[in-house]
């Protein structure tokens, strides 16, 4: 697999789009730290660490009645095609309603706390 990151959230959206309750993926700390990021905002509804065989994430999958909490999930910064973005370049998600999620130098953080830190980095995808 050359890009895992991409793999979670193609996992991700996968679920939601057959109603599924939960995704599972291979364990990484990135992968954990965006899954956290994604809970905090409301796009899942929780995820832990599964030690089984193999370290897995299970991610539980938010719905509000018959509607999913995500609508697109979209990988920005490829292995081949890296995306870094200035502080004063982040620019609000579908006007503030969806997120992006960065890679700074003091860790994965929204585009909104990235923005407020004046911190830029590697745009890794979009939610909303």
């Amino acid at each position: 697999m050359t890009d895992p990151i991409a793999d979670m959230l193609t996992r991700i959206r996968n679920a939601y789009h057959v109603r599924k309750h939960e995704a599972t993926f291979p364990y990484s700390k990135l992968k954990m730290k965006i899954c956290e990021i994604l809970v905090r905002e409301g796009y899942l509804e929780k995820a832990q660490p599964n030690e089984d065989k193999f370290p897995q994430i299970v991610a539980t999958l938010k719905y509000s009645g018959r509607k999913a909490a995500l609508e697109s999930i979209t990988r920005i910064s490829k292995p081949g095609s890296r995306y870094y973005i200035q502080a004063d370049a982040i620019k609000k998600v579908l006007n503030g309603y969806g997120i992006a999620v960065l890679s700074t130098s003091k860790g994965i953080m929204t585009g909104k706390e990235a923005r407020e830190a004046k911190l830029g980095g590697e745009l890794i995808c979009e939610v909303y």
